[in-house]
């Protein structure tokens, strides 16, 4: 091997380095005279002992050599292309990108940038980054998939000769962006998975129970925390807020003993998804060893993540996942498992509105259905009465069958009435009905008798949403036949009746029925004949003045149908 020194020419003028060719003893230790991108291919072509550098425009040239240790231990891969866009100089971390690392830059010096990868696949937006960067002389942006799941961010910038307006050569950084890009398929497929949670077909709409939609939910759920999350261990529990129970959702996985634990939203006593439930914060168990909050959900746990399900910072239920390995969740799946479950609980809030929609629209459809088929029914029911007033003990055949079409007419109203009641949501499934809290009125059976058809109706309706059954009558006589054919737990009777004096009327109510409260009803204004005052001094002593508030008519009831030794007034 040959000892003589080599010395690297650079940027020399023809007739300069003639001369400095023929004064040197060997021509075999010059090389060059070469142009400025000989520094980025000496390594290749051996070692030099020193560079000769000729000529203004190359002053910056040394600085250029020093920058090569910074550039090749850079975190991106850098690679410079030729005109020919072949790889004539890159990086380290280049070359690791590549897989050439073990071959170094004499595996790559002559191969395009394609050539470099295996299977490189330009996925835009533009195609020809490097085609464009060297023919319009600016800066070209792109993405480059290579293999299975490598994504690289691609950034090919001209390089200008001095005093010329073409470019050269193409600089080339890579970036490896897959998991930025992993990262953001990840979330595309979270929110497409959240909005597939409350997307139901109007033909399901129309036909599915709210039972089908729940089972239809959980499928829903666990397909896309299964496929998208990752998440193999599922538990989702939904709070009831009326008591403060966790109930259970779903579950995945868990043991059996977890899964019918019963858990309440507080923040001791009742595990990590009792405290998520009661503080509304989600909460990363690293090592269930050394966590006092956590309740064993899987065998072998060592690990849990659970977060809340919120609304409007209204905490509807909690979501826990568990692993057998410790640390198996870091932050980056706290905040994709948060993502999910703000869609999911739109979800539930749109499953919640379509249950409070439907029973609106059936419990409408039978308060019209009970509105319009009161007067016919009470018609009956007075019918019946008058009959078997008139006719008792008259034919025993023609009374049974008087009361078999009384009880048949009472079951049409009572199934008018069931059809609202019947699509009702329990407390469980939902938190969104506004059902009345007065459940002493439920199932009681009251009479209003009045002369004025809207106070009827207005009654009716108002009692009918508490559960009561309601019967009405127009006058006297009529609201008589109908106490000695029927019970009743309380009678609203219009103090102004006029075909039977109110004393009188009052006291044919306490010869048929001695305990029946009964309310009295006027409308404002001077009582010339004392009806009143007459009435308290029989003992009558609830009242109600027409037209009636809703809340002091259920006020008088509720002191009605209170037992005197409970404080109560009678009537």
């Amino acid at each position: 091997m040959s000892t003589t020194p080599r010395i690297l020419v650079l940027g020399a003028e023809v007739d300069v380095a003639r001369l400095i060719w023929e004064s040197v003893t060997s021509l075999e230790s010059l090389v060059g005279p070469a142009d400025e991108s000989a520094w980025l291919i000496g390594s290749a072509e051996g070692e030099f002992s020193a560079a000769l550098v000729l000529g203004e425009p190359l002053k910056h040239l040394p600085m250029l050599v020093a920058l090569e240790s910074v550039v090749k231990h850079l975190p991106e891969g850098i690679a410079v292309l030729d005109a020919d866009l072949k790889i004539q100089w890159c990086n380290d971390q280049f070359l690791a990108m590549s897989g050439r690392s073990e071959s170094g830059l004499a595996g790559l010096r002559g191969v395009s940038f394609d050539g470099a990868f295996a299977d490189l696949q330009i996925i835009g937006p533009d195609f020809s980054p490097f085609h464009n960067a060297l023919g319009s002389g600016a800066t070209s942006q792109t993405k480059c998939r290579t293999g299975a799941s490598t994504y690289l961010d691609v950034v090919a910038a001209p390089v200008f000769a001095p005093s010329t307006a073409q470019a050269s050569m193409v600089v080339v950084t890579v970036r490896d962006v897959s998991f930025e890009y992993q990262q953001r398929e990840k979330l595309r497929a979270i929110h497409e998975a959240g909005q597939d949670l409350g997307d139901i077909a109007p033909e399901d709409l129309m036909t599915m129970s709210v039972d089908a939609r729940k089972i239809l939910l959980r499928e829903k759920i666990i397909q896309h925390t299964k496929d998208v999350l990752k998440f193999e261990t599922i538990e989702v529990r939904m709070l009831n807020e009326r008591t403060n129970r966790l109930e259970p959702l779903l579950n995945v996985g868990m043991l059996a003993e977890a899964a019918e634990r019963e858990l309440f939203a507080q923040m001791t006593g009742n595990g990590v998804t009792g405290y998520v439930a009661a503080t509304g914060n989600s909460y990363l168990c690293r090592d269930t060893a050394d966590d006092p909050l956590y309740l064993k959900g899987v065998a072998g746990a060592s690990s849990s993540l659970t977060v809340p399900i919120k609304r409007n910072e209204r905490v509807l239920g909690t979501f826990n996942v568990e692993s057998t390995r410790a640390n198996a969740f870091a932050e980056q799946d706290l905040q994709f498992l948060e993502l999910f479950c703000r869609d999911l609980a739109v979800a539930l809030n749109t499953l919640e509105l379509l249950v409070f929609e439907r029973a609106t629209v059936v419990s409408e459809s039978s308060a019209v259905l009970l509105r319009e088929a009161a007067k016919p029914v009470d018609e009956i029911l007075n019918d019946i009465a008058w009959l078997k007033d008139k006719f008792v003990g008259f034919d025993p055949q023609a009374a049974e069958r008087l009361q078999r079409v009384l009880s048949q007419t009472l079951t049409i109203r009572q199934l008018i009435f069931g059809i609202g009641q019947k699509f009702v949501p329990h407390a469980s499934v939902s938190n969104f009905m506004p059902t009345p809290t007065n459940f002493k009125l439920r199932g009681k059976r009251v009479l209003i008798a009045d002369n004025d058809q809207s106070v009827r109706e207005t009654g009716r309706e108002l009692l009918g949403r508490y559960g009561c059954e309601v019967e009405t009558t127009e006058n006297g006589e009529k609201t008589l036949m109908m106490m000695r054919s029927y019970h009743y737990d309380v009678v609203l009777y219009d103090a102004e009746m006029s075909d039977i004096h109110l004393i009188e009327a009052l006291e044919k109510i306490r010869e048929i029925c001695a305990d029946v409260p009964v309310i009295l009803m006027k409308g404002f204004g001077y009582d010339g004949a004392h009806r009143m005052v007459k009435a308290r001094q029989k003992g009558f002593k609830l009242a109600l003045y027409k037209p009636f508030r809703p809340d002091l008519l259920l006020a008088e009831l509720e002191k009605a149908l209170t037992p005197p030794d409970a404080g109560g007034v009678g009537g």
